[in-house]
């Protein structure tokens, strides 16, 4: 049901109006006389691109000259990826569309205008303030984004999880992208991997990304309830007055801050709740998490029902044929591998990203990659469950309290009749 107009609205669309008639000849008159203002940002698409860094160190191929990861090079559009003696090289003949980034499983390639939390962040507040966001690349859009548009090199550069939790949380976002728009893209892989990562995201997630292909369709519109908090905040600003009671639909209204600031408090106190259980291993090596998995391991927290819907891959050990060589422990990227005093292997799933080097590099062939849901990755929330117990434990007692007052009740009333008697 539509949400009635009522007198706040009206007064936002006339303070529209005025702001509107401050200048209604500006871009007029800019245009006739060819005059640039050049505080306003100009349109450059090499704002949105930058040249990846690199950290051989997780690199598969640079740890084992048995991995057969060479995912970064497949994608390169232009071949500038070499990796030799342990080293990655980027050449200057990278075009900066950022796909090595995405591909990269261990997240040796870092762009810090691709990190899988700041396009999370950026989606999120496009998607909390207004009804429609949109998640597209420079080829598409040509134009400076609006308040609503996120705008990466390529649509390419978003991985699974990023998707998968942007899915979860954000049912009103779509991608953008016309028809044909990749055809000529000298980022031949772009396509390729957007739809592999979102059909696995849709999967995962059970719900369906929208796809907007003309630009007559692209909306910015702000949702009514933002934007009469926005207004409202905006007279508390200027007049020092205090409205939020006249309006208490716009005061329960979270800030697109808050809720960014929720989301990475629950990243943080997962990180913790993991560090604390089985964030080091018996050889005293802090095990890792990628920004990837930080984000699919919070929304699974959150949404605990998806995890049947994931799948992942793990290596299975086989006791039968393992000689605790340690190859494993010493070559897999995130420390998810573990030799414990038993004479036993153990891999803990939440920090394994099944990169499958663990596999590749033993020798005995005591470990073979197999594909299960996530069921292993949901990680209790110690304070949800605390504040479960709580509210368990007052429901308790507000029953047991009602009970007795209504059997004092009884009892008066029975005292009552027999008075009466």
């Amino acid at each position: 049901m539509a949400e009635q107009h009522d007198m706040f609205d009206d007064i936002i669309e006339i303070s529209k109006g005025v702001d509107a008639l401050k200048n209604p000849f500006g871009g007029i008159t800019d245009a006739l006389l060819g005059t640039v203002d050049e505080s306003k940002p100009h349109w450059n698409p090499a704002d949105y691109k930058e040249r990846p860094r690199v950290n051989c160190i997780p690199c598969l191929a640079c740890k084992s000259e048995k991995s057969s990861c060479h995912a970064c090079m497949d994608v390169c559009p232009v071949n500038a990826i070499e990796i030799e003696d342990g080293a990655i090289d980027v050449l200057d003949s990278c075009r900066k569309c950022g796909l090595c980034v995405a591909a990269c499983p261990t997240e040796a390639f870092v762009s810090p205008r691709l990190q899988p939390k700041k396009v999370y962040d950026a989606v999120a507040r496009a998607a909390t303030a207004h009804e429609t966001a949109y998640v597209t690349c420079t080829r598409a859009l040509k134009r400076i984004p609006r308040e609503n548009e996120v705008l990466v090199a390529c649509v390419g550069d978003v991985t699974r999880e990023t998707w998968f939790s942007i899915l979860t949380d954000f049912p009103n976002v779509s991608v953008y992208l016309p028809l044909d728009i990749c055809a000529n893209c000298r980022n031949a892989c772009g396509e390729e991997m957007l739809g592999e990562a979102i059909g696995e995201a849709e999967e995962w997630a059970g719900r369906g990304m929208g796809l907007e292909v003309e630009p007559r369709d692209l909306k910015c519109n702000k949702r009514r309830e933002y934007e009469r908090k926005e207004f409202m905040d905006k007279i508390v600003r200027q007049t020092g007055l205090t409205v939020s009671k006249l309006t208490p639909a716009t005061a329960a209204v979270a800030s697109v801050t808050q809720r960014i600031r929720e989301h990475s408090s629950r990243v943080s106190a997962l990180e913790k709740t993991l560090n604390s259980a089985c964030g080091v291993t018996t050889q005293k090596r802090r095990r890792i998490l990628t920004q990837g998995r930080q984000l699919m391991l919070s929304t699974l927290q959150q949404h605990p029902e998806l995890a049947e819907n994931v799948r992942v891959q793990f290596p299975e050990f086989d006791h039968d044929r393992c000689t605790m060589c340690g190859a494993c422990v010493e070559a897999c990227p995130t420390f998810a591998c573990d030799l414990l005093n038993g004479g036993k292997l153990a891999i803990e799933p939440t920090y394994c990203i099944g990169c499958g080097l663990c596999a590749e590099v033993c020798s005995d062939h005591a470990l073979k990659m197999v594909e299960r849901d996530g069921s292993e990755l949901v990680v209790p929330d110690p304070e949800a469950e605390r504040k479960a117990k709580l509210a368990a434990e007052a429901k308790a007692e507000y029953a047991e309290a009602k009970a007795e007052v209504k059997q004092r009740l009884g009892r008066a009333l029975d005292q009552i009749e027999k008075l009466a008697d």
